[in-house]
Formats: C-alpha cells, structure tokens, sequence
C-alpha cells in the first residue's frame, strides 16, 4: 500500500509515576511551570518505541547498553559496518561506505528507526543525515498536574557497603492524561524507504510499548488510552493537524482539573474533533484508531458515522 501524509494524536496517562525526569532539576517530571501540565519528551516516546522493536529481535540505530548507557553512533557505525562488509563479501572503510549507495540502502532495510525517525550517522569526520517521515512534538498534560511532595515519599537505597543505604528523592505525579501529535511526510517516507508495513509496526508499538517497556520503579503506573493515525489522498491541503486542545476533559464526581487522580475521574469529550474530521472528511484515504476499553466507543462510533469502511480499529 503506498505511504500518504498523514497525522497521529495519541494519549496515554501516568499515575503515581514519573513519566520523564528532568537530570538538571533533581529528576522532577518535566513541567511547563506557566501552566502546571506536565510534559514528555518526543525523545522519551521514542525511546518506548526502539527498545520494543530491539526486544522483539529488530535491529534499531540507536541503542543501549547494559549500564543504561546510550551507545555512541560511532561504536554503532563500526558495528554495522563491519556487518554489511561480513555479510556482503565487502571491504569498505568509513569513507568508501559514505560514498556507497548500496552501504545506505542496506543500512535503511536493517534499521527499522532510521526509516521511520530518521538519523544522523558519523562517517569519515562527516556525517550523513536522514529526516525521518514520522515526527512527534513534545506532548503535554490536558490538565494541570500535581507532583507528590518528595520529602514525603522519600526511597531507601541499601549497598552492600552501606548497611543503612541512603535516600533519593522520588518525583511522582499524581495523575497525568499526556497527548502527543505527530505526522507522517510522504515526501521524507520516499528518501528513507519507509513501508506501509513500518507504519503498521509503528501503529502496534504505540498500543504496546508501553506496558512492557515502562516496567523500572520509576516508570511502572503508563497505559496507552488511545491512537489515532489518519491518512490523506495525494495533493490535498486539507488536514486534521493538531487536534489535542479539541479534547474536552470533563471532571466527575466532584473531582476539579486540578485534583484528577484516575482515568474514571473525567469523561473525554471528542465533539470539537469529530467537528474537524468532518471539515476534511473527504481528503480522507484511511484512518487506524485503537481505544482503551474504558474510554467507551463514542469516538469510534462518531468516526465510523462520518468515515465508514476508511475507519479500521485494531
């Protein structure tokens, strides 16, 4: 099937957990302190997607070592390399391989992430670039964001040479219902080799990734809530594009914005969305949406009513 432009809105919640640390700021949640939402990184969504494909057995770009350590994109380049030359019958050095369509080629069928995210990769005191079709912003809270008060949820860490350990502060938010927007560029998809069977793969690690990879003390409490990714016909204007502030949080039982603790404590209204998809309806090839069962059906009957057969759940 062949790659069209398209957008991704996906939202997944956080509860007494951290779902991207700040180093410089004693590892708190990332906060936009204006606001009071809670922010994660498109490079920490990223990072969920890669160590799925590498547990699944995929070779992906970048990765990590045992120690948690990013390893270098030169150690990683001299891997591969070195592989290409192994399984090619081949001699190339760096400045061979940069000069090398076929090297590339291969490295873009090997590398999953390349193809999707794009990558900067070192060769000979230069590098070769390559933009990915598939971009995220940062996403953000739908709501202000408490953070558990540290000195009150304070960990013991015990050592083999310290019998009484020592203590680490331990920055948690109470709730956080996190959206992300990202878009898929036919033109960028054309120069990494981008497949219909990667955004497919991409669609599964949405809905996946996290409940496995987010398992560390730190990070245990994510759950994908819903993804959406939409298609467009070849030379239409018309698009979706970020449709997060379209999402309505309605608080229940009491409960206000500012004090959401679970899922069951807010309905997510999708009016303002479903108004959008109607104003492009027609630019629409095809749409893929998978919901967590307690967020209901309305969104999915609401975009079966305007999409029919170009809807697919998964």
């Amino acid at each position: 099937m062949a790659i069209h432009d398209g957008d991704i809105l996906y939202l997944y919640d956080a509860k007494l957990t951290n779902p991207n640390g700040d180093p410089d700021d004693e590892n708190r949640p990332r906060m936009d302190e204006a606001t009071g939402r809670n922010l994660v990184s498109d490079v920490r969504l990223k990072r969920y997607l890669r160590d799925y494909w590498l547990d699944a057995g995929e070779d992906i770009w970048v990765r990590r070592t045992e120690q948690d350590e990013t390893t270098s994109s030169k150690q990683r380049m001299s891997v591969l390399l070195s592989d290409y030359n192994r399984d090619n019958g081949a001699n190339l050095n760096e400045r061979q391989a940069r000069q090398s369509r076929e090297f590339k080629d291969w490295l873009l069928r090997r590398l999953r992430d390349v193809r999707l995210f794009g990558a900067t990769m070192p060769m000979e005191n230069t590098s070769v670039t390559f933009t990915g079709p598939v971009q995220f912003s940062w996403g953000y809270s739908l709501h202000r964001v408490e953070i558990n008060n540290s000195a009150t949820i304070s960990s013991h860490f015990a050592g083999r040479e310290n019998e009484y350990g020592t203590f680490g502060k331990d920055w948690r938010v109470h709730y956080s219902l996190l959206a992300f927007y990202g878009i898929v560029s036919k033109s960028r998809a054309r120069h990494t080799g981008l497949t219909d069977e990667d955004l497919t793969a991409l669609d599964e690690a949405m809905v996946r990734a996290i409940p496995q990879q987010a398992t560390t003390r730190s990070k245990i409490g994510q759950t994908p809530r819903l993804y959406l990714r939409v298609e467009y016909e070849d030379g239409s204007a018309l698009r979706l594009g970020d449709v997060r502030e379209d999402l309505v949080l309605t608080p229940q039982d009491g409960k206000t914005l500012d004090t959401l603790r679970d899922i069951r404590d807010f309905s997510l209204g999708y009016d303002r969305v479903l108004e959008r998809v109607r104003a492009v309806e027609d630019s629409i090839v095809r749409t893929r949406l998978w919901a967590h069962p307690e967020l209901g059906d309305a969104f999915e009957c609401g975009l079966q009513e305007r999409l029919g057969d170009r809807l697919e759940t998964f």
